[in-house]
């Protein structure tokens, strides 16, 4: 028996769990509040994809005659795929390597129309291994199963939501509530009966429904609906990211037959609050609320009336994985994106570095909203704290910070503590294309752990990111992108089209932006969308002074996303292939010097960028400026000397070699033996671990104890090299 059931109802990842039912009760355990929490999507998943899951959809009666093509081939061979499931699915769980030979030899999985794409299949894998071209070829198998469903079973299936379009916008709650009295679908029969197990086994006495997209807000009423009928006694609540972007204006009362409260925002003390009010209620005197809505006197409210105020980020405790099926969640390969595949292959623990957002000004963003308003950062020995213990307790040492944009003064000393513990780990994160990430910046983060990182370009013209207020430039973006690529640090960019105002030859120009830095190869991963426009946003808050106008209607459940006309006219929605189509190719490094008209079927204005703008944004003077603030970092060690004596006209000098043994090449420089002497105890005495850092002017002044001209001796060409091999970094 435990206090509460946390659930994440379906569906999200397939590959790692979501991580606020982890935050949850890792909060919940600090407060001695027993609770287990749960993953119902990927146990769904798991009994839909299975021997006895896929005769119960072969059993489902079709008529061959009106169905498709691609359906009445995969019910020919349903024998073939209720055979091969089970090792496809414990291949994806990599508990089976060994059956990717026989994947690839391509005549073990049965073949539908998802297989139609092979031809790309050596373009786009022929350089990675062959248990990642196994996964591609498993994805392709699933979600031609998956078609058939869609198609045959239940329509509103998808592998990382359900029913997502009635949660989309939905104003008002009536076409989801007739949905929800209405029959229950094939997937609903899954979801229920492993519910009313757990249930029986828990014994709750609240149930807390995590929500973060409208693809799991059908899944969580019907859920909230059948313990409302089986359980009464069990009270029900939602909270997350759906919620506390879309229900911020509730007022249907029918809302509550499924749900005995909805929270907003940070849920910690709300969580609480609810606990002692369920757990506690004859020893409370007035019933204390925070960010809730309930039905009292038949009547929707929303009560704040606790005074209390939220947790601290450092007292939150250590997300908790236990009671997850980490070992049960499978990798797949949708596409050879390559940020994509790290969404969807392989787990991954989450972890935010701050919460909120510390830029907080982006115009299209919800800055309004408490999740991005109020940035609180971590400190860095808490966080690698709580990466140790993830490690200990999950047995991954991979990391996804889920940040809205890492500080990168936090992600600095992150990788400094990372490096201080010899922590072996991989790590990525969402960033803002800031100027501090500098080339000595980007090599600490790679050689702490960081692989990638993603961040918004949005709409690649640089009156438009004012216009946003990203605070970057394409040139500044450009930089930054060089200096994470040349750490060897993969850069995905976000990119968007249709902002207001936005004119087609702006959306012409940002493509040829796009196209000259993949070009230039210091992009390598992308995703184009087109702008929405959202209630929380300046942009939704003041539509009049970005020349939209709104489309309006009457909110009594969900409001977020809102319809708009632009003053411009144009439909954006043209562009949609041609970018994507174009990114593609960039993606594969092909097709750089075909025209941009090319990439659409209608007339399109010649770019007005010109071809070189992204190669000159690169181009670099030296630049020898001395920054005595600056703090110095001395990654090798015990150097090998060799020392020599050299003569010149009669005289002789003494010399040392230093010989670096770094890890992918050996360095040699050439110093006079007292300088040379003295740089060693210089490195001795600051050694990474260390949390003090020398200061470049600290330096100077120690040189100039003992030589002249210290400014000559930094930027000679021996510490230049040991600067651009890393040996030293300024950060």
């Amino acid at each position: 028996m435990k206090d509460l059931l946390i659930i994440t109802p379906p569906f999200t990842q397939l590959n790692t769990p979501y991580p606020a039912s982890a935050y949850i009760k890792g909060f919940l355990n600090t407060k001695g509040i027993s609770s287990y929490q749960m993953d119902l999507g990927i146990e769904v998943i798991l009994q839909l994809f299975s021997k006895e899951g896929l005769q119960k959809i072969f059993l489902k009666i079709i008529d061959l005659k009106t169905v498709s093509e691609n359906s009445q081939r995969i019910f020919a061979l349903k024998e073939d795929y209720i055979s091969t499931i089970g090792q496809v699915i414990l291949f994806l769980q990599n508990k089976n390597s060994t059956l990717a030979r026989q994947i690839c030899s391509m005549n073990f999985l049965p073949e539908a129309s998802r297989f139609n794409q092979l031809d790309d299949l050596e373009y786009s894998f022929g350089n990675m291994g062959l248990q990642d071209k196994a996964k591609h070829l498993a994805t392709l198998y699933l979600e031609d199963i998956s078609d058939y469903i869609v198609e045959n079973i239940d329509a509103d299936f998808g592998f990382s939501r359900y029913a997502e379009r009635i949660g989309q916008s939905a104003n008002s709650f009536d076409e989801l509530y007739l949905k929800l009295i209405g029959e229950k679908s094939f997937i609903d029969d899954f979801t229920l009966k492993i519910l009313e197990k757990k249930l029986d086994q828990i014994q709750p006495k609240l149930v807390c429904f995590s929500v973060p997209f409208p693809g799991n807000l059908y899944s969580a009423f019907k859920c909230a609906q059948f313990i409302k009928l089986n359980f009464p006694n069990i009270k029900v609540a939602m909270g997350g990211g759906f919620p506390n972007t879309e229900l911020r204006e509730l007022k249907d009362k029918r809302v509550f037959e499924f749900f005995d409260f909805i929270t907003l925002d940070d849920g910690e003390l709300p969580l609480e609050l609810l606990f002692e009010n369920v757990f506690h209620s004859e020893q409370i005197k007035e019933s204390q609320f925070k960010r809730t809505f309930l039905l009292q006197n038949g009547e929707v409210v929303y009560k704040n009336n606790s005074t209390r105020s939220d947790y601290k980020q450092a007292f939150v405790g250590t997300p908790d994985y236990s009671d997850l099926k980490l070992d049960s969640y499978i990798s797949v390969i949708e596409i050879a994106n390559p940020m994509h595949s790290l969404w969807s292959d392989g787990r991954w623990n989450k972890l935010t570095m701050a919460h909120g957002c510390y830029w907080g000004k982006c115009t299209f963003c919800d800055i309004s909203l408490d999740y991005i308003k109020i940035y609180e950062p971590i400190s860095a020995k808490i966080l690698v704290d709580r990466m140790e213990e993830l490690i200990s307790q999950t047995g991954e040492s991979g990391f996804h910070f889920v940040d809205e944009a890492a500080p990168p003064a936090l992600m600095r000393e992150v990788a400094l503590e990372i490096l201080r513990r010899n922590l072996v780990v991989t790590w990525w994160a969402n960033i803002r294309f800031e100027k501090s990430f500098t080339r000595d910046l980007c090599f600490l983060l790679k050689i702490s752990g960081c692989i990638a990182v993603s961040g918004g370009l949005e709409v690649a013209s640089d009156r438009l990111l004012k216009l946003i207020d990203k605070g970057v430039s394409v040139e500044q973006v450009a930089q930054v992108t060089r200096n994470f690529t040349e750490a060897g640090v993969m850069v995905h960019a976000y990119l968007m089209y249709g902002y207001p105002t936005q004119t087609i030859q702006e959306t012409v120009d940002s493509l040829e932006m796009v196209r000259q830095l993949f070009e230039m190869g210091i992009l390598q991963s992308g995703f184009w969308h087109q702008f929405a426009m959202t209630a929380h946003s300046p942009i939704g808050k003041n539509p009049e002074e970005f020349g939209v106008t709104p489309i309006l209607k009457e909110i009594n459940f969900a409001h977020n996303d809102i319809d708009f006309t632009d003053e411009t006219g144009i439909d954006h929605n043209q562009f949609s292939f041609g970018l994507k189509k174009s990114l593609f190719n960039y993606m594969h490094g092909i097709n750089f010097e075909l025209p941009l008209k090319d990439w659409f079927d209608f007339r399109i204005p010649k770019t007005s960028i010109d071809s070189n703008y992204i190669h000159d944004c690169l181009l670099e003077v030296d630049n020898f400026e001395f920054k005595g603030n600056t703090k110095l970092l001395f990654l090798a060690k015990n150097p090998q000397i060799e020392n020599y004596t050299k003569t010149k006209k009669g005289n002789s000098f003494e010399f040392s070699q230093l010989t670096f043994h770094l890890k992918t090449n050996i360095l040699k420089i050439e110093l006079q033996k007292e300088k040379s002497d003295w740089f060693q105890k210089i490195i001795s005495e600051n050694p990474l671990e260390n949390p003090k850092k020398i200061t470049l002017q600290q330096l100077k002044n120690n040189f100039e104890e003992n030589f002249e001209d210290f400014e000559l001796f930094w930027f000679s060409k021996p510490m230049q090299k040991l600067k651009e091999n890393g040996v030293i970094l300024s950060v």
